[in-house]
Order: structure tokens, then sequence, then C-alpha cells
């Protein structure tokens, strides 16, 4: 049985300044399973539904099987099962190539798809508004599907972001890869608001104001700080890692914004995929795939024959991804910054593509995870806090000072 927290997530567990002293690792394997079937485990970020629909993914019973058991993709509820996994916080994805229109009506579909398949396969998803939602269907066997706009772009006026939490998002991540009208983005070297627009800073407002946690992940340095500034509550980072290991790559978090972060009370949710983990480990891969694809080229592939072959051979070769030592490398990272109430799992599945690590391929591996934090000295009570104990705590407070909308 899971073990559940109060409303308020005032659960409270001794904290660890440091990363744990490594432990005494032979019965660590079984251990960890256990304990990934005893903890909730809530994920701040699975692709599902924007790749189903690219799927073209329609409203109809025969393709809601898809997300229950599937050879295709990171996540079904059969491995999730495997896996431990109880609440992976459904992304509605939504590209910044897509004027305000047409954000609109996609979030809306994938919204509309969410339900749909918690409607059409209720013995195993329940859409999940709140961390009371999530314990109350995971104790029932199912698996809870909160949900999370990638991309602020469907909010086009203040009002936008109480209708949004009245469909069920429960985050905003503010920008994605281009600067929107809240605010900029880390890929995009416009720097259109040098941070927050007037308008984003009445959004961040408003999203205070309507429970729904402010997500920071994509979101430009100088946003992230105006962010913190501007807002009651304390955000989280759905999918992002830590900047040390990949340096000079503003997606990921600096040391300073760790700070910042647990200043603000915050929780940096690891995104699992090898570009978030290690700078090394990318530039192997880019010369790998150059020099594969040319010799592949000289065959006379070309198209989606090339691509293929071309991450067939890559995938033989395990230098051409990180693995999980790293991803607990960078929890221990961020624990000595800002200690271990302010880390999380954000893996980022159906969303990185053919970058997962070793040890961390789909739902069905968190127990590995949770094996080598135990390795290196992590509590029970820290691994409870990194599954879902720090999420909690924060959208508890996000909704707490929303009146518990």
């Amino acid at each position: 049985m899971k073990y559940f927290f109060t409303l308020l997530g005032l659960v409270l567990i001794t904290s660890c300044k440091v990363a744990p002293k490594a432990a005494d690792t032979s019965s660590n394997k079984v251990k960890a399973k256990a304990l990934a079937d005893k903890f909730i485990i809530a994920d701040g970020h699975v692709d599902l539904p924007y790749r189903l629909q690219v799927k073209n993914f329609r409203l109809e019973k025969a393709y809601t099987g898809i997300p229950v058991e599937s050879r295709e993709g990171d996540f079904d509820f059969v491995r999730a099962r495997q896996g431990g996994l109880d609440a992976p916080f459904m992304s509605i994805y939504i590209p910044a190539d897509r004027d305000a229109t047409e954000a609109k009506l996609l979030a809306d579909t994938l919204i509309r798809m969410v339900e749909y398949i918690a409607k059409e396969k209720g013995n195993y998803f329940e859409v999940a508004r709140t961390p009371a939602d999530v314990q109350r269907i995971a104790a029932a066997g199912k698996i809870a599907l909160p949900m999370g706009m990638e991309n602020g772009s469907p909010i086009t006026s203040v009002e936008d972001v109480a209708l949004y939490r009245g469909k069920g998002i429960s985050y905003v991540t503010l920008a994605h890869s281009k600067d929107n009208d809240i605010c900029d983005s880390s890929y995009d070297t416009t720097h259109t608001w040098k941070g927050l627009s007037p308008f984003g800073v009445e959004v961040v407002k408003a999203m205070n104001r309507a429970g729904i946690m402010i997500d920071v992940s994509h979101i430009s340095d100088d946003s992230f700080y105006a962010v913190i500034a501007n807002t009651k509550v304390p955000v989280i980072a759905s999918h992002s890692s830590a900047r040390y290991f990949t340096p000079g790559w503003e997606r990921n978090m600096s040391d300073d914004m760790l700070v910042k972060l647990k200043e603000n009370g915050g929780v940096i949710m690891v995104n699992f995929g090898s570009t978030f983990l290690d700078a090394e480990v990318v530039k192997y891969k880019e010369a790998a795939s150059a020099r594969i694809r040319k010799e592949l080229e000289g065959k006379g592939l070309k198209g989606k024959e090339l691509r293929d072959a071309v991450a067939a051979e890559l995938a033989k070769d395990s230098r051409n991804y990180s693995d999980v030592k790293r991803v607990a490398d960078h929890i221990d990272h961020i624990v000595k910054l800002a200690g271990i109430d302010h880390v999380g799992i954000g893996s980022d599945f159906d969303g990185v593509g053919d970058s997962l690590p070793t040890g961390l391929k789909d739902v069905s591996d968190y127990p590995n995870l949770l094996e080598e934090l135990l390795n290196r000295g992590y509590s029970e009570g820290d691994i409870e806090k990194i599954c879902s104990g720090n999420v909690f705590r924060v959208w508890n407070k996000v909704l707490a000072y929303a009146g518990g909308k």
C-alpha cells in the first residue's frame, strides 16, 4: 500500500544538507523494487498525449488500448505498474510555432484526449487535479493522470488562467522553444522581454490565485529570476536538470538558480534525457552520428531508411547514452546545493526521443534509480521525498494559497 501524505503535505521527515554516504548494496535491488511499490511515484513530465496526437490518435474506443499496453513509446499502464509509477503528469504540449488560435485548439484537443482515455479505461486511469486525488487513485490501484500545459501560449488573457485550471491543468510551463507573450525562452536568443513581459507578470499572479503551479523549465535565466521575484508560492521545474554537468546550456538550471529555488521553496524534477545529463556524452554521440551517417549515405541510404539505420547503429554503443548513475549525480548535486526537499523526478519520457540513459529506458525502470540512490546512502525518507513528497508539498502550498481550488 502506498504511504499517504496529509492534504497540506506537511509530513515531516529529517532532511539532509548534503548527498548521503555510500551504503551496503547487497540487497538494494530488492529493496528498491519494494520502495517503488510502496511510495507514490510522481513524474513531472510524460509526453504521451502529443505522441498519440502525432500518431493521429482519435477519440475512439479502439485507440484507448494504446496507453494500457504497447510496444511503442516509453509509457503505458503495464510498464508503469512494473516500475511503480502512480502519477505521470500528462504534458499538454503546444509547439511554439502555433498561433494563438491553433494553440488553444490543440490544448483543448489534448486535454480531451486525456479525459477520454481516463473515461474509456476507467479501470486503469483517472484524471487527477490535486495530490489528494493522486493518493485516492493510487489506493484504488489505478494510475493518476494530472495534467501540465507545456507552453503558456494558449493563455492570451489573464482570465484564461482560471479557465485552464477549470479544465484540469495543474501546472503551466510558461514558454517552450521561443519567446512568447508571457516570457523569454531558454532556447531563443531574441530576449524579447529580458524576463517576464508585463502580461507575464499578471499571468504569474493569476496562476497563484488560480492554484496552478508555475513551471520554470524551458524559460530563460532572466525569466526565472523574474518569476521568483513575482510569485507568492513555490515553483517547479517539471523536467530540468543541473547545468553543472552541461556547462553553458541555459535549458538546465545553474547553481545560483538552484539556490534561489531552495529559497523559494520550489522543486526541480530531474530530466532523464542524455542531453540534459552529460555534455561529454552529447559530444561523443554527435561525432558518432556524423561518422555513421556519412558511411550509410555512401551505401545509398536516405530519408527514413537512413534515419532508422543511424539510430540502430547508435544504439549498439552505450557510450552514446548517459546512464542511471549520472541521473543520481544530478540528484546529488541538487541535494548538495538546495537540500533533499527540493528535488524530484521529471523524466521527459516520450519527449526526448532516442536519448534515454542506460537503466532508465521507459517507465518500468524507476526501481533502477531508487537502487542507485540506496547504494549512495539515501534513506527511505529521502527517497519518498524524491518520488513525490517534495512535489506534493509544493502542489499543496499552491492550492492552499489559492483557497484549495
